[in-house]
């Protein structure tokens, strides 16, 4: 998503770039709309290294003498709401967030910029508007009593933390005026290079499809709320693939639904034939969710986030894997299929170090795919390898997907981070077994490249020296939290200093990179956390509307008893993954299922110490299963990381058919999980 500039060690020169703007046919008031949120946002991004400091000095003061500091755990969650509440201003003049891109890559620029007017002006909009109203009433109430820390030795002024969320709006509200303006001008322009690609038809078949399936599940239900849950969740799969951001779609539907909601309650909608409801949904119920955003930009445990982030991208530019791959690809040069083994390996490590996705994928894409051609490897094994081993860092930990799902389900993170070692262990080993195989089986799928030498004690040193720096960093986050030395949140910031003194060891660390990294951890962040937003206010009307309610009656209505109830849900969970990203199925999906799994009684064991085993077993399996979801089209964002960068002799048939056997691999390790509990439930045990 972020374009790396090249390398300088001006930092003059640095700045002029970043506030360059290469967009000149757009209206100079738009040009000024964009350069005053980004220059907030290049300030406002330096915060995550004052949030790494203020993690350390915590935990540094707490072991060496023995002294609590509560301001400075007040003052880093209060650093990430600033972060995270102006980011995603930043991300939308960007034009970073997550969006659906099946259809709308294939729309000309002009139907894209008319899908974004409307989606602004109906999606965005009524979320901004409640946004700064509710949010100035919220800071106000807290600015007239003079509220402070609820801690005596916390930080006073707590009523100026709140004022980030009318403020950070205000912000959001210049940002989505400077699109507006460009796609309006862009239009008027009307240059021969918009009209390319297909119009709007494209997205009206898509959305009567939609609205027929809408109609025909509506005679499943009975009442107009049950009625309205089902119009409400195919409509923001529909908005989806209209192309417009996951986070504005989710706030606007939820908003829209709303106003629907008090229309029927107030008996506005008799006209419909629908019977009246009583949801008690309106403006300033909806205003409620302000308290929760809140929670959200206040919340401890997602402080880790952008510490995981920021140490996985250090990682990528240390040059960790580069030293990897080359080392490791002398030991096992003369072994059949030994390009494919080491991909694997270093897609092992970056997972248990970095977590993001779609940098594992480009970096190992980068770095392996042009000599596998080289070296005549099938095309499809080479995409198929690459795509697979760049999405185990959603699994193995420290797994961003996990924090999140620890917040949404109330679990401890250490919990699911010890619970999630063995399955993501057992699918990269079955990866590299299924490697093995077919390297023998089918000789010239993974041939050994010509000249190869055997490895000698000089190579295998080499991969010690490559690898030792990295497994010791990931020793220090992952066994701190395991041992109970440190919280998630504080291993997340000894993580990231980790990362940049590797960088800095392995001389990689220039100005111009710290920027990128703060850069793209800014931007990361920021997308994530307005999906966050998105999700608290369609998930709340979703509740109010009877949503929770129905699942669970259609999930206990099956009859299949508990263990067939879990493989249903898992079943569901992986469909969702050709259509949603994980993040939509993490927060809006995964909180519905905690009552329906608390209700089945599953007898899973906790070894005395575990509180909720099944659950911890549930999430692990939901975590498995989502995994999927970056290789299963059409929305596997995995492929597309990887089309980005794969050679031209790559087709997207080839990353399609070679990504087939690893997701067939995926829920083999699935059922081992399944059937096997305490290979997710038994570290979590010991730990304690």
């Amino acid at each position: 998503m972020i374009k790396n500039p090249q390398d300088t060690s001006d930092p003059i020169e640095l700045f002029e770039e970043i506030l360059e703007h290469e967009d000149t046919d757009k209206q100079p008031i738009a040009v000024a709309l964009d350069h005053f949120v980004k220059g907030v946002g290049h300030v406002v991004m330096w915060a995550n290294l004052f949030l790494i400091l203020a993690i350390v000095t915590q935990v540094t003061m707490r072991y060496l003498f023995n002294y609590n500091f509560p301001k400075l755990d007040e003052l880093q969650w209060h650093l990430y709401g600033l972060v995270t509440m102006v980011g995603i201003s930043y991300a939308l003049v960007t034009d970073s967030h997550v969006r659906v891109d099946l259809l709308h890559m294939q729309l000309s620029p002009r139907t894209q910029r008319f899908i974004e007017i409307v989606g602004i002006l109906a999606l965005l909009v009524p979320f901004i508007y409640l946004m700064v109203d509710q949010g100035y009433d919220y800071f106000y109430d807290s600015f007239r009593v003079g509220e402070r820390s609820s801690s005596p030795t916390g930080l006073p002024a707590r009523w100026a933390f709140k004022a980030i969320i009318p403020l950070s709006f205000v912000l959001l509200g210049v940002a989505a005026l400077a699109r507006l303006i460009h796609d309006v001008h862009a239009i008027w322009v009307n240059s021969e290079s918009e009209r390319k690609g297909k119009g709007i038809r494209l997205i009206l078949l898509a959305f009567l499809g939609f609205a027929v399936v809408a109609y025909g599940l509506s005679f499943l239900v009975e009442t107009t709320e049950e009625k309205l849950v089902i119009a409400m969740f195919l409509t923001f799969i529909a908005l989806l693939f209209s192309g417009y951001p996951v986070a504005w779609v989710l706030a606007g539907v939820g908003i829209a639904y709303c106003g629907l909601a008090y229309l029927f309650d107030n008996d506005h909608m008799a006209w419909t034939g629908l019977e009246s409801t009583f949801t008690g949904l309106d403006y300033l119920t909806l205003g409620a969710t302000v308290n929760r955003v809140y929670a959200t930009m206040s919340n401890a445990v997602l402080v880790a986030l952008p510490m995981f982030i920021f140490m996985g991208l250090m990682l990528d530019e240390s040059g960790v894997a580069e030293r990897l791959m080359t080392s490791m690809q002398k030991l096992f040069g003369t072994v059949r299929g030994g390009l494919a083994i080491t991909v694997t390996l270093i897609g092992i490590i970056l997972a248990a170090s970095t977590g993001i996705i779609g940098a594992s994928v480009v970096l190992l894409g980068v770095l392996s795919l042009p000599s596998m051609m080289q070296q005549k490897y099938s095309k499809s094994l080479a995409a198929g390898v690459v795509s697979a081993s760049g999405t185990l860092g959603i699994l193995i930990p420290p797994s961003i997907m996990l924090v999140i799902m620890a917040d949404q389900m109330a679990l401890s993170v250490g919990d699911l981070f010890m619970a999630a070692v063995f399955p993501g262990i057992i699918i990269g080993m079955l990866y590299l077994l299924y490697i093995f195989v077919i390297a023998l089986v089918k000789r010239d799928a993974a041939p050994v490249p010509e000249g190869a030498k055997a490895p000698d004690w000089h190579a295998i040193k080499d991969v010690l020296i490559a690898a030792l720096p990295t497994l010791l960093l990931i020793l220090a986050v992952l066994g701190s939290i395991f041992a109970g030395l440190t919280t998630p949140t504080e291993a997340s910031g000894i993580g990231a200093l980790g990362a940049t003194l590797l960088a800095l060891g392995y001389r990689k660390l220039t100005f111009r990179k710290l920027v990128n990294v703060l850069k793209s951890t800014f931007n990361t962040t920021a997308y994530i956390f307005a999906i966050f937003l998105g999700a608290t206010i369609f998930s709340y009307v979703l509740r109010e509307m009877g949503g929770d309610a129905l699942i669970e009656e259609m999930v206990a209505s099956t009859g299949f008893g508990a263990n067939g109830t879990v493989l249903f849900i898992l079943f569901i969970v992986f469909l969702l993954g050709f259509v949603l990203d994980w993040i939509e199925i993490t927060l809006i999906v995964l909180p519905l299922m905690r009552p329906i799994i608390n209700g089945l009684g599953l007898d899973i064991g906790g070894y005395g110490v575990i509180d909720e085993p099944a659950l911890i077993w549930f999430v692990i399996l939901v975590a498995v299963t989502l995994q999927t979801s970056f290789l299963t089209p059409p929305v596997g964002f995995a492929l597309f990381y990887l089309k980005g960068v794969c050679p031209p002799e790559i087709k997207l048939t080839d990353i399609y058919r070679g990504i087939i056997p690893f997701v067939l691999l995926q829920l083999l390790g699935l059922m081992l999980v399944y059937y096997m509990p305490p290979l997710a439930t038994w570290l979590p045990s010991v730990a304690y």
